[in-house]
């Protein structure tokens, strides 16, 4: 039985490069995305904090998910394995529901002031939920497309 469902999202942004990297790393960057059907908490204590100035490999804490913003369902175990700033991050984190969550986005400048973003994610959920890895495939891709669509309408 298949225990892990990777999927791609890529987006051209109209905005530079610079801007978009400067969006994508804040805590109230990657809300506005997700809203207005989640957001994700900072875990105490990393208010000030943005993916840049995360230190390598080390969890941050957990990050909560809730639904509509508002209720608690999953949290995250934060953690960036790799970092090139201003262009890529690669996230690896464990949830309640998932024993494997990898998210790489990559930020590239094109001509003029637009931008790739690409994001890659990997994920291996819980064994309870394997037999749920194709739904939750098509999910997780429909949220990302909606998570890029609104990185999208911030630069309009």
């Amino acid at each position: 039985m298949k225990r892990t469902w990777q999927f791609r999202q890529s987006s051209e942004i109209a905005a530079d490069s610079t801007a978009v990297w400067a969006r994508v790393v804040t805590p109230e960057g990657i809300n506005d995305e997700m809203r207005p059907w989640m957001t994700m908490s900072v875990p105490g204590g990393a208010e000030d904090v943005t993916i840049d100035s995360l230190e390598i490999g080390r969890p941050i804490g957990r990050a909560w998910l809730r639904l509509f913003g508002v209720v608690p369902y999953d949290f995250d175990h934060l953690s960036i394995a790799e970092l090139d700033p201003g262009r890529r991050f690669h996230e690896e984190s464990t949830m309640i529901s998932m024993r494997r969550w990898t998210h790489e986005r990559t930020v590239e400048p094109i001509a003029g002031d637009r931008t790739r973003v690409s994001d890659v994610i990997t994920f291996g959920p819980r064994i309870g939920l394997v037999v749920a890895g194709p739904l939750l495939q098509r999910v997780l891709a429909a949220f990302f497309r909606h998570r890029h669509r609104r990185l999208a309408a911030h630069f309009r």
